[in-house]
């Protein structure tokens, strides 16, 4: 047996005996009458001690007041007390460490409000070690801020062997850790069965509300039906609602990218920012893919847009959705995806003898048609060559023609979105960080991260288009104006139009006033150059009014995307010196402001549960800690300072006590109090149903919907709080209407 000995550890004063001292006994071991100011300090001392001789502790019952909750007697005993009950018919029986021990320590509330030790044994029944308490359970404690690293390593991706490793060599050794590897893979496995337990839907809600109280702006929608079940949500965060005061002249909306496990759509509303880039307006779940549905969704994203409406919205082919947005956005110019449709060519003609022949020239026909006319004329062309009049798929793309064919729609702003530029953002934008069958707690998680990997870039793009020359190809005057103004991204579509140029020859058709008619000859070469086949020059129309200085291309490629054409810049560049202001817009340029930008650095956190509070503490404590390594000097600051801010949290727990009050209590729950208190005055919020697959659009008769809706706090207390589950088109109606009226704070300066 090893030497039983007590291992003497500085504990705190706040051990005291009835007259303030501590007492006659120096090694603090545990004896009647000895007396602590709370319940934690009796328990602590006992672990302490038993940390020396080499044993563990637990609790083995303690003592409640019925009507206080207040404890008032507590039984603190070894490890190994107690004796394991066998049944009779087991195969196998499990080792146990249990002997029947009968050390322990036993105390009592006073009622002068002091915790005296009333009862005590200090022997053993079993070998005792110092040197081995370290693998008890009683010690084996992960504390907080390694809590977050395993979390944070978990989060990216990183190999929880890797993650116990590291924590190995930052202590020194295994012998400096109060906890194992088993205890590690037991707390990653928590962490992540709460992330994919039964129970998503409560889980999102929570988090929305957490979110909520964090920022005021922070927007959401639950869609419940009658019997509790998860139908549709919607959110947005306060920086996707500030960015939409900017970029608010087109957004897309898609569900065909993935489902979660529930079969729930996953939709995004994303628009282009400054440098060409997606940024997210919001997003929601869709439970299925009816009228009533999308009528929903569009609805909810309205309010939390303030009720004002896009300009234009890119959508793909699906009758209840086209009908929903006629309803909710009637001003709206809607464009169906060019890429669904031409992506259907060989489903709906392959079957077809000249399959190749009917392809190229519907390529042809929807892709170099210039004017309406010429579309009109070489559709019907098709349609007789390849007898293909009664063929009801082209039938219907015809009669929706001037929602998807590109002639019918260049003299609507899309910001450059191209249908097919568009599907290929769209996927990028989530790829990497959701999957089809994602629980919805973790595609929230994910949904966070792909968002801050988003704002990033963005950044990145900023910093490049300031600290960045771009570097010129002509020595043509355009360049030179558009590189110091517009960000890089838009700066090279811009030089394109440039260089293009030099392929550009024009003439004069027509002088009426001030009015010049040019036929500007671009001489086309084959797709990537391919053989160096000249494809014969195409002549454009372009229109200049010499005394408005304005011009416009037949291409509308300025109207449509928001970047002069060459054939326009070929007409200017005889004319102007510099492009004239109106065609420099300003949701391209490098200096465009946006107050959502500095959201993602607020200093006015609220940190209201110990794991914000350590994501706040600890990168300014890391910056510390770099500044005192750089010399003796800064070391020497940081060590005095560190050792004061101990002193003053000494002196804050002395003065705790000494009031009688219980000092260091932790904070276990990380879910706001605001957001419990919101949660309990709403129904049981159940997982999804199996939703029912995409068909035609659904009418039906409307079913009986519950809604979970918060908005700010000024809705959560005004609406949530009060009236608590109403129908859902009544209050989409009243929310919409007080979003009118009230003052949201999405401030666009």
């Amino acid at each position: 047996m090893e030497d039983a000995h007590l291992m003497s550890s500085p504990l705190s004063e706040k051990y005291i005996n009835d007259h303030g001292e501590i007492g006659r006994n120096k090694d603090l071991t545990p004896v009647m009458g000895v007396k602590f100011r709370c319940y934690e300090d009796a328990r602590e001392f006992y672990n302490r001690y038993a940390l020396g001789v080499g044993f563990g502790t637990k609790i083995k019952s303690s003592w409640h007041n019925k009507k206080t909750k207040e404890k008032y007697h507590g039984f603190f005993v070894c490890c190994r007390e107690g004796s394991k009950d066998e049944k009779k018919n087991a195969l196998y029986r499990r080792p146990t460490k249990k002997t029947g021990c009968g050390a322990y320590m036993r105390v009592k509330l006073t009622e002068c409000k002091k915790w005296e030790v009333i009862g005590v044994h200090l022997d053993h029944n079993h070998a005792v070690s110092p040197s081995k308490e370290r693998r008890c359970r009683s010690y084996r404690h992960i504390d907080l801020g390694t809590k977050r690293r395993l979390e944070l390593n978990c989060d990216s991706g990183i190999r929880l062997n890797k993650s116990f490793h590291s924590l190995v060599v930052e202590a020194g050794g295994h012998e400096n850790l109060h906890f194992g590897e088993r205890d590690v893979r037991n707390y990653v496995g928590v962490y992540k069965r709460l992330k994919l337990a039964e129970g998503d839907a409560e889980a999102m809600y929570i988090y929305f509300t957490r979110m909520q109280h964090r920022n005021s702006n922070f927007f959401y929608l639950m869609d419940l039906d009658n019997e509790g079940h998860l139908r549709n949500v919607f959110w947005a965060d306060a920086r996707s609602r500030a960015a939409y005061g900017y970029f608010s002249d087109v957004v897309t909306f898609d569900t065909t990218y993935l489902t979660n496990r529930y079969d729930m759509s996953f939709a995004p509303f994303v628009g282009v920012n400054h440098h060409g880039q997606s940024v997210l307006l919001g997003c929601g779940l869709l439970a299925d893919e009816t009228i009533e549905s999308f009528i929903w969704m569009f609805k909810a994203w309205l309010i939390a847009m303030s009720g004002r409406p896009p300009n234009a919205i890119i959508t793909d082919q699906c009758k209840a959705m086209q009908r929903a947005i006629a309803e909710v956005f009637p001003k709206a110019h809607h464009r169906l995806c060019l890429w669904h449709t031409m992506k259907k060519i060989s489903d709906k003609l392959g079957r077809l003898r000249e399959y190749k022949e009917v392809k190229k020239a519907m390529k042809n026909v929807v892709y170099e048609s210039l004017r309406i006319r010429d579309f009109e004329m070489t559709w019907e062309s098709m349609i007789k060559q390849y007898s293909l009049k009664h063929n009801e798929w082209l039938t219907t793309l015809y009669e929706v023609r001037r929602q998807w064919v590109p002639v019918f729609l260049k003299d609507t702003f899309f910001a450059g979105m191209s249908t097919t530029q568009r599907s290929e953002s769209m996927n990028s934008f989530f790829d990497g960080y959701v999957h089809a069958k994602i629980s919805l707690k973790e595609f929230v998680d994910q949904y966070d991260s792909a968002l801050r990997d988003k704002y990033e870039k963005e950044a990145q793009a900023d910093f490049e288009s300031f600290y960045t020359k771009s570097v010129l190809k002509t020595h043509c005057y355009f360049e030179v104006q558009i590189a110091e103004i517009y960000t890089r991204e838009m700066f090279m579509k811009f030089q394109e139009e440039v260089c293009g140029m030099v392929c550009c020859s024009k003439s004069v058709v027509k002088v009426d006033g001030s009015i010049i008619t040019f036929a500007v000859k671009e001489r086309v070469i084959g797709k990537n150059g391919k053989n160096g086949k000249m494809l014969g020059p195409k002549v454009y129309e372009v229109l200049f009014n010499t005394s408005e200085v304005e011009v416009r291309c037949i291409c509308n490629l300025f109207e449509h995307k928001g970047i002069l054409c060459k054939h326009s810049l070929c007409v200017l560049n005889d004319h102007m010196d510099e492009i004239p202001s109106q065609y420099i817009l300003l949701r391209w340029k490098k200096d465009f402001k946006r107050k959502y930008v500095s959201n993602l650095c607020s200093k006015n956190v609220q940190a209201v549960n110990p794991v914000q509070r350590y994501d706040v503490l600890y990168p300014q404590a890391l910056q510390i800690l770099d500044e005192g390594v750089i010399s003796e000097a800064s070391y020497n600051i940081v060590l005095e300072g560190l050792q004061e801010l101990l002193k003053k949290f000494q002196k804050k727990n002395d003065n705790c006590y000494n009031n009688g009050n219980t000092c260091g209590d932790v904070e276990t729950n990380v879910i706001s109090d605001t957001a419990q208190q919101d949660f309990t005055g709403y129904t049981k919020i159940c997982d999804p149903l199996k939703a029912k697959r995409p068909g035609p659009p659904k009418v039906g008769k409307p079913h009986d919907t519950q809604l979970i809706a918060i908005e700010t706090q000024h809705f959560a207390n005004e609406h949530s709080t009060q009236e608590g589950i109403r129908q859902t088109e009544d209050v989409l109606n009243v929310f919409q209407e007080d979003v009118l009226l009230a003052d949201i704070n999405v401030e666009i300066s």
